[in-house]
């Protein structure tokens, strides 16, 4: 079988090409190869990812948008790829450190340069960092070398043309340095799965070849810039200070690269050299680098590479994992949006102080989120790139809604939407609740309840013979509703025995329900204490953060309640009883202008909205005792006249709208301006009068009981404005 590649005379044995070394393409057609541009051209625009469809065919990808289409990333010009190219192959001293003991090398001494190549000092182990490729070199008699790209882990990398598929520009990565050649051919081998790796964001593997007894990997040219060399062309235009990316973009690149990181999990794959040097921003999206350090999940004997700073501390003893591969990505993430001084050696494994950091001071949820994804155990880590994904994109919508100042809302990956109950209830009564577990083999059963009463969901779980974590979850939630709180802390107590709230695989929903039900208690320290376990758990979850904010309220903290509720309301006022929240708190506070605003959050489609506009009204009319400004007085009618109130609430508004207008021409006489009027009344002692007892009659008809009624008209009747029969004596 002759291979099917465009310039290539190979044939295929033992399923790779004799000549350039390639899997065959599929008979059916695969996704084309996104190729860099050519010496002295550029693309017109941005050319999209073409993937291979479910049955074999190609569908284009999506054109990218990074950071969930929340953050406005800015774009990057196509390259000239010989633009890439190091003027000198050179590795500066400060980057110079021996592979096997990571101890500093070829360093300057007593006024003497450092050697560029030798023996380290402490573990006598051979370092070299000079180029062993030339501009010219023809490698394995088809890569033409062009020059240096940059230096890493595993060696040089350099720029080449294959001579054999159309002069299309590739990468020369170092793979092995051995003179061994039996265990050159068998690494070569071994590193063939790479080239079945597939994914739009994971640069192409073409091929694994041998040149003067060291081996390459040959690897698609992707074209863009690192996003190291981004962060570094940031501190150049600053004058050499520190210049971190704006936080919203650095998350955004993280976001965009974990689903190509999962990508290599799900294939048994480990990256294990995640850093800001393999991760490459091209004109359209980002794209994975340098597979060169990726490691077979099962394999026990191969060398592990990684970079100090980055790499967890764990590696050496246990071999990487999924929770380690993730650990690079948060150390990542703080490299591009912190001034990280210290970040390979004072703090090489953890985080410097969140008070000691401005960006952590105002995003801790981005502080809980690294705090998680390095934490010293790798189990209370994030354990799959899918899991720190919904995170991770959750603390971005609560950042971009305060660069913003607007919401951002998105769906919970753990949570349900407020309960059924008022919005504006006080305390955990519409808390989110967390959603089903769908492999849990009872989910089927605790769907199936739907909304029934509690009561009833009490006795029909109570029948089961065999009761697992989402059937007693279930019965938890309704103990707490019948408020037998006792009950629903015994039935957690028999669960923390198989799925406690610790650090090794924690099931958090266990410590949420203690909290809710401590809320339900009134113990709201409690409540505090098991919520913010939840909080640290899931840092871009909204409902942890409410629950925090009730705690906060039970418990008479009214500004810490109203920093929790402004957090909820501000990124998604859909949960409205956040804004109802955050009005109380600040009312409690004694700013009744900002619970005013808070009501403005609510948006005219929530089904809230009508509730929150008459909270407003009724704040406006507050008298502070001063008495009610008219401007507030005004606004309140103009609410009112907007909204499509039932004709007793209306009545009832109208009522406590004139009254106050009444008592603002009363305190000021004649310096007020008649016009305009207020509810179709000009603002004189007279007309106030007449439209006020008109408003206690109306309200008089809708009165609960007899007494009320009777008070409203004997309102009527002592409001009404004498006539002139009266006044004369007549």
């Amino acid at each position: 079988m002759n291979c099917a590649r465009s310039g290539c005379t190979g044939t295929i044995v033992d399923g790779y090409c004799d000549d350039c070394g390639m899997a065959p393409r599929p008979e059916s057609t695969s996704g084309t190869e996104v190729l860099g541009a050519r010496p002295g051209t550029a693309p017109s625009e941005p050319t999209s990812h073409r993937v291979a469809g479910p049955r074999g065919g190609t569908s284009s990808t999506r054109r990218h948008r990074l950071g969930r289409g929340l953050v406005d990333v800015p774009s990057v010009p196509a390259r000239d790829p010989v633009t890439a190219i190091m003027a000198e192959a050179h590795v500066p001293e400060q980057r110079r450190f021996c592979e096997k003991c990571n101890e500093p090398v070829g360093r300057s001494r007593d006024g003497v340069a450092g050697r560029p190549e030798g023996f380290c000092r402490s573990c006598r182990h051979v370092f070299s960092f000079v180029a062993k490729l030339r501009a010219g070199n023809l490698v394995a008699g088809q890569y033409e070398v062009a020059g240096c790209l940059a230096h890493g882990g595993l060696g040089w990398i350099y720029l080449a043309k294959d001579r054999k598929v159309a002069d299309r520009w590739v990468v020369l990565k170092g793979l092995i340095n051995s003179g061994d050649e039996d265990a050159l051919a068998a690494a070569l081998a071994e590193r063939r799965f790479l080239a079945q790796v597939e994914h739009p964001d994971i640069v192409k593997i073409h091929n694994f070849v041998e040149h003067d007894g060291d081996g390459y990997i040959v690897m698609e040219y992707v074209n863009g810039y690192s996003l190291r060399s981004l962060l570094e062309a940031r501190r150049a235009a600053a004058g050499d200070r520190p210049d971190p990316m704006p936080v919203d973009q650095a998350i955004a690149y993280m976001l965009e690269i974990l689903p190509a990181l999962g990508h290599l999990h799900d294939l048994g794959l480990l990256f294990c050299d995640f850093k800001p040097d393999n991760v490459i921003r091209t004109p359209e999206s980002v794209k994975l680098i340098d597979l060169g350090g990726v490691y077979r999940m099962d394999d026990a004997t191969s060398p592990i590479y990684g970079t100090p700073g980055y790499q967890a501390p764990e590696i050496a003893r246990t071999g990487p994992t999924v929770p380690s591969d993730l650990f690079t990505v948060a150390r990542t993430l703080m490299v591009l949006c912190c001034d990280f001084r210290g970040y390979r050696g004072t703090y090489q494994y953890t985080l410097p102080p969140a008070a000691d950091v401005p960006l952590f001071v105002e995003h801790d949820s981005l502080y809980r989120f690294l705090e998680r994804a390095t934490a010293a155990d790798p189990e209370a880590r994030f354990q799959s790139a899918d899991e720190m994904a919904a995170q991770l994109e959750g603390v971005l919508r609560e950042v971009t809604s305060k660069l913003r100042g607007a919401p951002t809302p998105g769906a919970s990956a753990c949570f349900t939407g407020e309960s059924g109950r008022a919005a504006s209830t006080s305390g955990w009564r519409s808390l989110p609740v967390p959603l089903v577990n769908p492999d849990d083999p009872e989910a089927a059963v605790v769907v199936t309840l739907g909304a029934m009463e509690p009561e009833a969901v009490v006795d029909a779980l109570g029948e089961l013979a065999d009761r697992g974590v989402e059937v007693e979850l279930r019965r938890v939630r309704a103990l707490i509703d019948l408020d037998r709180l006792d009950e629903a802390n015994g039935v957690l107590d028999d669960m923390d025995a198989t799925v406690s709230f610790s650090a090794a695989r924690p099931d958090w929903r266990v410590g949420w329900y203690r909290g809710v039900a401590a809320l339900a208690a009134g113990a709201p320290a409690d409540a505090a204490r098991e919520l913010d376990q939840v909080y640290r758990y899931l840092p871009g979850e909204l409902a942890p953060k409410l629950a925090l904010a009730h705690a906060a309220e039970q418990a008479g903290g009214h500004a810490m309640a109203a920093a929790w509720f402004d957090i909820v309301s501000s990124v998604d006022p859909g949960l409205t009883s956040s804004v109802f929240g955050l009005a109380r708190a600040r009312s409690a506070m004694g700013d009744r202008r900002a619970a005013i605003a808070a009501y403005e959050r609510i948006p005219h489609t929530s089904g809230a909205y009508q509730a929150a506009q008459i909270a407003e009204v009724e704040l406006l009319l507050a008298d502070d005792g001063a008495g009610t400004d008219l401007a507030d007085v005004r606004r309140a009618a103009a609410i009112v006249e907007g909204l499509s109130l039932d004709r007793a609430q209306h009545d009832r508004l109208t009522v406590d709208i004139l009254e106050a207008a009444h008592d603002a021409v009363s305190r000021n006489g004649t310096t007020i301006d008649p016009a305009p009027p207020v509810l179709g009344h000009a603002l004189s002692d007279r007309s106030l009068r007449m439209g006020l007892e008109a408003a206690y009659r109306a309200a008089a008809r809708h009165a609960a009981t007899s007494a009320e009624r009777i008070a409203l008209v004997d309102q009527a009747n002592r409001v009404r404005p004498w006539s002139w029969w009266v006044r004369s004596g007549r």
